[in-house]
């Protein structure tokens, strides 16, 4: 890995700039820029960069220097910031879970309001520095104290451990909230992506602890949140579309349950689920609960394909909630705290969070949605990038401090 700097110098821009050619000239054949999309030609130039980092890494891969994934994370692994003259900011272990915490230095009238928030990656990216701009805007903007998450990555750490490393910060937080001036009734969990899904999962186990505070509220951005159908509207609709491609999805997937991502093919063709599993539950994961308006940009039913039992012998843990939050029984969704769903229109899993949007309410749960209709998957963490600033990522975050203030 020492040797990593040196050639990402002098090979980054190189791969970078033929990518970036093949985009203009090529027009980036299986990828696909939505002319609706917000900033599209600067989101084409994010995807260059995207496709030059990811070849790069193949290419130290197949030398022998470091793996794809190990690469990918040295580049996503972000900078330090400077002193953030309104946040005192402090790298803590909560139940030898590392986490980052940031307190507003303003003094208030009572106590503040508490964030958990667990970042995105897929499950396999991402870490405290990766999301430290987002985390600082979210507790200066909102007043608010936020603790970041740093969960073990897979595929080292397969399932459950970001769930569980995710569980015990948030009940170790909960259970010593009074030495961060924390109203202990005003808690919230928060995530994008697979930071969604971690804390929808840690959300439904803490509403049936009677024994700890009731979390206030949850808040999900674009989370993914079952692994039983790539074949639903959007994931068809967006399949190509930066910053996560469908076959991704299904890759960070398995890459979270299983280490490897072996027999992704016939994950993203459904073979991986038995008839009457999907029958079961078909009355939660189905393009006949997705609004008509979602369906104006194509659907593609998916195809009866051949039950692999092999397959589903290898993945059958997708079917379980803490896995799979769409998954849980009505009588957990039913005891869920107050909801925000931000939703992106150029995202595969837009329609994970319109189904869970749908099951909360028909349970009673009140949701507060905001849907970019020119978002993509990770805009929010693009709102202040490097130039590669996006209006759009702005605007959602935004959305989330004032749900956050409205609490």
């Amino acid at each position: 890995m020492a040797l990593l700097p040196a050639l990402l110098l002098l090979l980054l821009p190189l791969a970078g700039l033929a990518v970036a050619l093949a985009a203009v000239l090529l027009g980036l054949p299986g990828y696909d820029i939505p002319p609706g999309v917000n900033q599209p030609a600067k989101l084409r130039l994010v995807l260059a960069v995207l496709l030059g980092t990811a070849a790069l890494g193949k290419i130290l891969e197949k030398t022998g220097l470091c793996s794809q994934i190990t690469f990918g994370r040295y580049v996503r692994q972000g900078r330090k910031l400077g002193v953030d003259p309104k946040l005192f900011i402090q790298d803590l272990q909560f139940n030898k879970v590392p986490v980052r915490v940031y307190q507003p230095k303003a003094t208030s009238a009572g106590r503040k309001r508490g964030i958990i928030f667990f970042h995105g990656g897929g499950w396999v990216f991402g870490s405290l520095d990766t999301y430290e701009k987002v985390c600082r805007y979210i507790s200066r903007e909102s007043e608010s104290v936020v603790v970041s998450v740093q969960y073990r990555l897979a595929p080292e750490h397969k399932y459950p451990a970001a769930y569980e490393d995710c569980l015990n910060a948030t009940v170790h937080f909960v259970k010593n909230i009074e030495h961060y001036g924390v109203d202990p009734a005003n808690v919230i969990v928060c995530g994008d992506s697979a930071g969604g899904n971690l804390a929808a999962a840690v959300s439904q186990t803490l509403a049936g602890r009677s024994d700890l505070p009731r979390l206030r509220a949850q808040i999900l951005i674009y989370p993914g949140l079952q692994a039983l159908d790539f074949n639903l509207p959007s994931y068809h609709q967006n399949r190509g579309v930066p910053l996560l491609f469908r076959e991704r999805a299904a890759f960070f997937a398995l890459q979270y349950l299983n280490g490897d991502a072996l027999h992704m093919q016939e994950v993203l063709e459904g073979s991986h689920i038995p008839p009457d599993m999907r029958l079961k539950y078909r009355k939660w994961v189905s393009p006949d609960n997705i609004p008509e308006k979602f369906k104006v940009r194509g659907v593609k039913p998916l195809r009866p394909t051949d039950f692999i039992a092999e397959v589903y012998e290898t993945v059958k843990r997708f079917c379980e909630p803490n896995l799979c939050p769409l998954l849980a029984e009505d009588a957990i969704v039913h005891q869920l705290p107050e909801s925000f769903i931000l939703t992106c229109e150029y995202d595969v899993l837009r329609d994970d969070g319109l189904l869970y949007k749908k099951r909360l309410e028909d349970n009673g749960v009140r949701v507060t949605w905001y849907h970019l209709e020119d978002g993509f998957h990770g805009i929010i963490s693009l709102y202040d990038y490097c130039g590669f600033s996006f209006p759009a990522g702005k605007r959602g975050l935004d959305s989330i401090v004032n749900f956050l203030k409205s609490l």
